[in-house]
Order: structure tokens, then C-alpha cells, then sequence
């Protein structure tokens, strides 16, 4: 399991999101306190995040360290500044690598993905599955081995399938194509999600026969006015609304707020 973060709104520093709360998320990864399974997120970590001003590719910043060691992001995280974030801190599922190539967040083009869950038993039972029915671009974009990615390239094949879908259309299609290919092999998975192209927020809280791991949002919080937040765990006292079980929420650029459920 892994701890999420995802931010929406007004620009701000990392280090407010990553550092200062107090159960922020290099707490979380030493002191986490809804994970379901592990104690630690120590198997590496990632940030990205999207530049204020122009429309690019997001950047990225991965260290297979665990994020509380990390010497250069206290200094990195009190000069980059942005208005959509996208983190993760990593507790590998047992027999994947704890290698770069795997550590979140996952990036196609302008696209921002991470993940928290997993799929039951995946290399010996979706992990060729998914590869055989994604197309050559969605293939490519894969450059690890965990499951978390393996489930990105079926986002982006939806995508690509169909251009004219958004990103939430897009997730649930995917959530319902994972669940159809985890009943055939009698495997369970859980995919707690977040999304982003620069301008909205998409997010899942998802489980098949198996527990669903915790998710919140905040938004229009006094501490971060003009924004939506997307978090495994709160990251301070505040208005958090726990996700419903089997939902995906979309935060649009106005930071109007689309909750769907399945």
C-alpha cells in the first residue's frame, strides 16, 4: 500500500503539502495511520507537479530513498510552487522492485497518474493479460513492472480508443474492464487513483472482493483557500468527507466538484 496526495487551486509551495501539515506526507510514510496492510511507506517516492504559468508536460521528481531521507526535496519543496500536485510515497507490493522505473507518479504526455492498492497475485495472472490488450502506444508507455502502471496503460488505451471521453469516463471504463479481468482469473484488486492533465483532478476509490483502502477530499479549507485536496489520510484537522466506496470524484478547473458512483 502507498499514501496519496493530490492538490488542485491556487499555486502554492510544495513544502506546504509535503512538510508543514502535521500529518503531512513525509509523516505518513514513516507514521501512517489508516494503512490496511504494512507500517512503513519507505519503498521510494515521487512528486509531480505542473508548471503555474505555461501549458507543458509536468515534471517530475523520484528517488527510490524513502522520502524522509531525501536531503535535496526539503530545499526543492520551499522553491517549486504550483497549483496542481500530484505525490505518492511508496510501500511496494511484495515481489515488485523497489526501482525507479516504479516509483509514482507514472507520466504519459501531459498526463499525471498514481496509485494505491493491488492487484492479487499480478505476474502470474493480469500482468500478460493487461500487456495483450492494450495497443503499441499504451504498451510503450510502460517502463516498470508494477501493476499500478500496467493499469495506467489500460487508462490511456481507453483514451486512445476513444478521444472524445474525458478522464473520469475514462477511469470508470477502466475500473469496469480491471474488474471483468480480475473475475475471470478469481483475483481481487483494490485502485484508489488520482489523475491529472494540469487542469482537472480525477480520483478513485475502488476495491473488488477485498478491503478499499481510505481516501478524503477538502475543499475551500480555510488553511487552503481556493483549492481542492485529494489525500490517503487528512493531513490536518479540517472538513475532510471520506470518498464512498466504489466512486470517482472529478475536480474541474473552477474547482466544481463531480462525485459519480458505481
Amino acid at each position: 500500500m502507498c499514501r496519496l496526495l493530490g492538490y488542485l487551486g491556487s499555486p502554492i509551495l510544495l513544502d506546504y503539502l509535503l512538510n508543514k501539515p502535521e500529518h503531512s506526507l513525509v509523516v505518513q510514510s514513516y507514521q501512517p495511520r489508516e494503512m490496511t496492510a504494512g507500517l512503513l511507506n519507505a519503498d521510494g517516492f515521487g512528486i509531480g507537479w505542473y508548471h503555474p504559468q505555461k501549458d507543458t508536460e509536468p515534471f517530475r521528481y523520484k528517488n527510490t530513498q524513502p522520502i524522509w531521507s531525501d536531503v535535496n526535496l526539503p530545499s526543492l519543496s520551499r522553491y517549486i510552487e504550483s497549483g496542481c500536485i500530484i505525490a505518492n510515497v511508496r510501500s511496494a507490493t511484495p515481489g515488485l522492485a523497489v526501482d525507479l522505473s516504479n516509483c509514482h507518479p507514472f507520466q504519459y504526455e501531459k498526463l499525471l497518474f498514481t496509485h494505491n492498492g493491488f492487484i492479487q497475485n499480478f505476474r502470474q495472472t493480469l500482468y500478460r493479460e493487461i500487456r495483450d490488450r492494450i495497443n503499441n502506444t499504451a504498451y510503450q508507455a510502460i517502463n516498470g513492472t508494477t501493476d499500478s502502471e500496467h493499469i495506467f496503460a489500460l487508462l490511456i488505451n481507453e483514451l486512445q480508443a476513444s478521444p472524445d471521453i474525458n478522464l473520469a469516463t475514462a477511469l470508470h471504463k477502466t475500473l469496469i474492464n480491471l474488474t471483468e479481468l480480475a473475475e475471470s482469473y478469481q483475483v481481487s484488486f483494490s485502485a484508489n487513483i488520482i489523475i491529472s492533465d494540469g487542469h482537472s483532478l480525477i480520483a478513485s476509490r475502488f476495491a473488488h472482493n477485498t478491503a478499499t483502502p481510505s481516501l478524503y477530499w477538502l475543499r475551500d479549507d480555510p488553511t487552503f483557500p481556493n483549492a481542492v485536496i485529494i489525500a490517503s489520510e487528512p493531513l490536518f484537522t479540517g472538513n475532510w468527507m471520506s470518498f464512498a466506496e466504489r466512486s470517482i470524484i472529478s475536480v474541474g478547473q473552477d474547482l466544481d466538484l463531480e462525485i459519480y458512483e458505481f
